[in-house]
């Protein structure tokens, strides 16, 4: 059923794509699942690496989604992630992955001005505020490095909130294991957040 759903808005045949799926507390009336899809042939590219090496793959995840489990859930908590020319916004909010969106940015990171960013962020944003009914709390922000003041100031007169780094703030808020603390340093939020929920 899933599949027959997502057909019309993954842009490749859903046939040749691998599904993961897992429900999540619901709103209201009804269900509501968070569901990842990939294409099969990408996810094999993967895992043929690390057998290359002499692993064995067990879990394939996407490094914001990885990410995610480093925020604060206890109010709505919207991240923002670049890596390259891609950006990630999620919103989560008590347990509940409650908006995700990935685009391409027309610019590297490097390049990436806070209005930009701001016009990239504000649409789920804007879907969180007239869906929930309610305002973001907090902005955590990934893969910008050292230009974080940069955008923080134009988030936080855009959401009237608290804006920091997600590893600082999870290194603050004494979540991060020791062993995480060398990739938090490099700026790899995904492994860290895979690390932090690994057993």
């Amino acid at each position: 059923m899933l599949r027959w759903k997502l057909k019309k808005s993954v842009p490749f045949e859903v046939e040749e794509t691998l599904l993961s799926y897992m429900k999540q507390p619901s709103r209201g009336e009804g269900v509501d699942v968070v569901t990842a899809i990939a294409r099969l042939r990408i996810i094999k590219e993967y895992e043929g690496l690390l057998e290359g090496v002499g692993l064995r793959p067990g879990v394939v995840v996407s490094s914001t989604l990885a990410a995610v489990s480093l925020l604060d859930d206890r109010k709505p908590t919207l991240l923002s992630r670049v890596s390259g020319t891609s950006l990630t916004t999620a919103i989560v909010r008590d347990g509940v992955l409650a908006g995700y969106r990935c685009t391409e940015l027309p610019v590297h990171v490097d390049e990436l001005t806070p209005q930009l960013l701001l016009e990239e962020v504000y649409p789920l944003a804007a879907y969180y505020q007239d869906t929930w009914q309610e305002g973001i709390q907090a902005v955590r922000v990934a893969g910008v490095g050292n230009r974080l003041p940069e955008f923080a100031k134009a988030l936080e007169d855009e959401f009237k909130c608290e804006v920091r780094s997600l590893l600082n703030a999870a290194v603050s808020d004494g979540s991060l294991k020791a062993d995480a603390r060398p990739l938090a340093d490099r700026e790899l939020e995904g492994l860290v957040g895979w690390m932090l929920h690994r057993n």
